[in-house]
């Protein structure tokens, strides 16, 4: 027995599982983080269509070109 493995109580395989993170909770990110980049997609390309509207269009749902200028050239994370 080394040491360290006298200090820690012996860390077994389950736990030092643990430290690494479950394979269900890697999943969890990713899927989470796959979510993220989809909702970041769609949130772009939303906002190029805005800027695609003509004056009127825009006028009718309420926004003026300069408002659809600084919508659609935020980031897309934003």
């Amino acid at each position: 027995m080394s040491t360290m493995d006298a200090i820690g109580g012996g860390v077994t395989g389950a736990s030092s599982q643990m430290e690494r993170g479950s394979p269900r909770k890697r999943a969890n990110a990713l899927s989470r983080l796959m979510r993220w980049l989809a909702h970041c997609v769609e949130r772009r390309r939303t906002r190029m269509s805005l800027l695609e509207l003509t004056d009127d269009q825009l006028s009718d749902i309420g926004i003026s070109r300069c408002d659809a200028y600084r919508e659609g050239l935020r980031p897309f994370y934003d």
